[in-house]
C-alpha cells in the first residue's frame, strides 16, 4: 500500500510569501520514494473558514500531514483542529513545524503536538530565562528566535541519545537566522527532544526536534522549530524567497557536498518513521 503524504501550510496561496510552492523541492524528494504519493497544498479557504482538506482530513487516505505553520495567528480554525486531532487519534503521522516569534502560532490549539510549539504570545517556554531574543541582527523579531546561521547554509546538529532513527546518518541540517522554540510536554511520556542546535549568536543549545511516540493518544508525530529546514531557499539560495527576507544568504549547502544529501536523507527517514 502506497504511503500518501500531504503537504500542507497554513496559508491560501500568497505569491510573496511562503507558499507551498517554496517546499517543491521537498515534494520531488519524497514523491520520487518507493510506493510515496505526495500531494502539496496551500489553503483552499479563508481565514476563519475551513479548509475542505484539512476539515476532512480524518475521513481523507492521507498516511501523513506535513504541516508549515506560516501563518501570523489564523491559520487553523477549531473544526480543522479537530480533524487533525482525529486524524493522528487513528494512528497516522504528523508533522508541525513554524518558525519565530509568533509565526505559525494557530497551531497552539492543536493540543497534544501543538504543546511542544513555543511561542512570543501565547504557550511561552516554561523555562523563563529562554523568553528573551538570541538573534541580535533582525531586530524587528522578537524571541523565540534561535540563531543557527545564515539562510543558505547549515548547522551542526546535536542528537540526543538514545540517537533517533530520524537522524540515522543525519548531523547537519539547513540552517536559519531566527528559528523558533519547542519542547516536550511535561506531560507526556511518548515526547522527547531527540536533537538539538546551537546558537551561532549567543552559543546557547537550543532543541531543534521533538518526537512523540505512537501511543493511547495516536501515531507518530514531530514537532520541528522551523519549517526553514525543509524549504527550498534553505537548501539552496538561488531558488529564491519573498521579498521581505532582508537577511544575506550564506552558500553552504552549495558549497559542501554532502549537506544537501544528509537534509535529504532527513526528509526520507521522516517519511518513513512517520509511515
Amino acid at each position: 500500500m502506497a504511503i500518501r503524504i500531504l503537504l500542507q501550510t497554513t496559508i491560501e496561496t500568497q505569491p510573496d510569501n511562503w507558499h507551498i510552492g517554496r517546499f517543491s523541492r521537498l515534494r520531488e524528494h519524497l514523491a520520487s520514494l518507493p510506493d510515496t504519493e505526495v500531494v502539496a497544498r496551500d489553503r483552499a479557504a479563508p481565514p476563519g473558514q475551513t479548509d475542505p482538506v484539512l476539515g476532512g482530513l480524518d475521513r481523507s487516505d492521507f498516511s501523513q500531514l506535513w504541516l508549515f505553520a506560516v501563518d501570523e495567528g489564523d491559520g487553523l480554525n477549531a473544526e480543522e483542529c479537530a480533524a487533525i486531532g482525529r486524524f493522528r487519534k487513528a494512528g497516522r503521522g504528523l508533522m508541525v513545524t513554524r518558525d519565530h516569534m509568533d509565526l505559525g502560532v494557530s497551531v497552539c490549539t492543536l493540543g497534544g503536538v501543538g504543546k511542544a510549539h513555543y511561542f512570543h504570545s501565547k504557550n511561552p517556554d516554561p523555562d523563563d530565562s529562554r523568553n528573551c531574543r538570541d538573534d541580535p541582527y533582525t531586530t524587528n523579531i522578537d524571541w523565540p528566535n534561535y540563531h543557527s546561521g545564515a539562510n543558505g547554509d547549515f548547522q551542526d546538529v546535536e542528537v540526543l541519545a538514545p540517537a533517533h532513527p530520524l537522524f540515522d546518518g543525519v548531523r547537519h541540517l539547513p540552517a536559519h537566522p531566527h528559528e523558533g522554540a519547542v519542547g516536550a510536554p511535561t506531560d507526556d511520556l511518548s515526547a522527547r527532544v531527540v536533537a538539538r542546535g546551537l546558537s551561532r549568536a549567543t552559543r546557547r543549545p537550543f532543541n531543534i526536534a521533538v518526537a512523540f511516540e505512537a501511543g493511547p493518544d495516536g501515531g507518530r508525530a514531530l514537532a520541528q522549530s522551523t519549517f526553514h529546514h525543509y524549504c527550498d531557499y534553505n537548501l539552496d539560495p538561488r531558488d529564491g524567497c519573498p521579498s521581505f527576507v532582508d537577511e544575506a544568504p550564506g552558500d553552504g549547502m552549495i558549497r559542501d557536498p554532502s549537506a544537501l544529501p544528509e537534509t535529504l536523507r532527513y526528509f526520507t527517514n521522516l517519511a518513513r518513521w512517520l509511515g
